[in-house]
């Protein structure tokens, strides 16, 4: 296996462990027995705790960004419900599976990322499909600041995510439809 396989491989497995174990679950040791590797494997590769959370930070936003591009360039956004279903789609798939224990690892490394600025700047929102496919709705929807309603709303819908990963449930559909027609209100417009 190449270097960039084995660090990739060691990326997700510290995903995992992170997810299953916290942040003090976090050890070379455990990398190592997630990936089913020799003990001390992850040290050779990644040689540092930081080295480790770095890897793993790298990795989730890979893959959320990857995650993000291709749903912003599969679903269609013509309408509000059709914005709504979408925001929908990737709600259940932070909150079930797979997705479930990548949202726990990212919001552990929000937490760390708090006191790291390396672990910051790589955390920091990017551009991508899906992102520019709500942005690119809102504004022809007529609203006048399409880029801070789009992180609104995406922040609210983080919110959602978060308090459903710590206190059970999933995000109802009237919750993702009354954010987006909260995004869709004109500036100045009366919160009902």
């Amino acid at each position: 296996m190449r270097g960039a396989d084995r660090r990739t491989l060691l990326a997700d497995a510290a995903i995992g462990v992170l997810a299953d174990a916290g942040v003090r679950g976090l050890t070379h040791r455990a990398v190592d027995a997630a990936a089913g590797l020799p003990v001390g494997t992850t040290s050779a590769y990644l040689r540092t705790r930081q080295a480790l959370l770095t890897a793993l930070v790298r990795r989730l936003v890979e893959l959320d960004q990857g995650e993000l591009q291709v749903m912003g360039e599969q679903v269609a956004v013509r309408s509000a419900a059709e914005l709504a279903a979408g925001i929908a789609l990737l709600t259940d798939r932070r909150l079930t599976g797979e997705g479930r224990r990548r949202s726990l690892a990212r919001y552990a490394c929000a937490v760390e990322s708090v006191r790291d600025p390396e672990l910051h700047e790589i955390l920091v929102p990017r551009e991508n499909a899906g992102r520019a496919a709500v942005r690119a709705f809102i504004a022809g929807q007529g609203v006048a600041d399409p880029d801070e309603r789009t992180t609104t709303l995406l922040a609210c819908v983080d919110g959602l995510v978060f308090d459903r990963l710590v206190g059970g449930g999933s995000v109802r559909a009237d919750e993702i439809e009354g954010l987006v027609a909260a995004a869709l209100r004109p500036s100045g417009g009366a919160v009902g």
